[in-house]
């Protein structure tokens, strides 16, 4: 049961659905049949890149000096200021970035920070520093989170047409909820643990 609360959590975080518009939006001027790679591509990038902080994320805090505790109050700002917009949100959707490029996207804006943003690293991060022998719960409720957001954004296309603009909308508001009461755990669980 744990695997999948954790696995449900890091799914809002990525926000798969939400994500939609944004991805046709950047990739409305790749060729139809380089969407599908480029898809592939940027969500494998962002599963490394998320592996890479669970794995050494602990070493990264060390590094440069940063406690558990702001990592989890950091975390939890950043992820309700992204819940808020999602209940509430702007022009260009919840990141409000607007790619005016021609050409494939690389890494930026899709990869990171649409999927492996800033607060799934923290997540991530705060998952496995306090309990190291949670590692491998923690990278299976990862990984069935990934391959969960990763087929919805493959299909992203048909499901646009199928939920249409408004359906998605809902559905971002309603995981946007969630979202702020995970990001409030998050904020009183860092200070509680700064204060204790």
């Amino acid at each position: 049961m744990e695997i999948y609360a954790t696995a449900l959590t890091l799914f809002l975080i990525m926000d798969p659905l939400g994500n939609i518009p944004i991805f046709l939006s950047v990739l409305n001027k790749v060729p139809e049949e380089r969407r599908k790679f480029i898809i592939i591509r940027e969500l494998l990038i962002a599963l490394l890149l998320m592996v890479l902080f669970l794995f050494a994320g602990g070493s990264i805090l060390h590094t440069l000096g940063l406690s558990t505790e702001a990592v989890a109050i950091g975390g939890g700002l950043v992820m309700m200021i992204i819940a808020i917009r999602m209940i509430f949100p702007t022009r260009g959707g919840v990141m409000s970035d607007e790619e005016d490029e021609d050409g494939e996207p690389f890494i930026v804006p899709l990869a990171v920070p649409l999927i492996a943003g800033p607060s799934i690293l923290a997540t991530l991060i705060l998952l496995t520093e306090k309990n190291p022998e949670s590692l491998p719960k923690a990278l299976m409720a990862l990984l069935l989170a990934w391959f969960i957001s990763a087929v919805i954004l493959f299909f992203s296309t048909k499901l646009y047409k199928l939920l249409g603009h408004r359906g998605l909308k809902a559905i971002e508001r309603l995981m946007g909820m969630i979202l702020i009461s995970i990001s409030v755990q998050m904020l009183l669980n860092g200070f509680s643990s700064f204060m204790g």
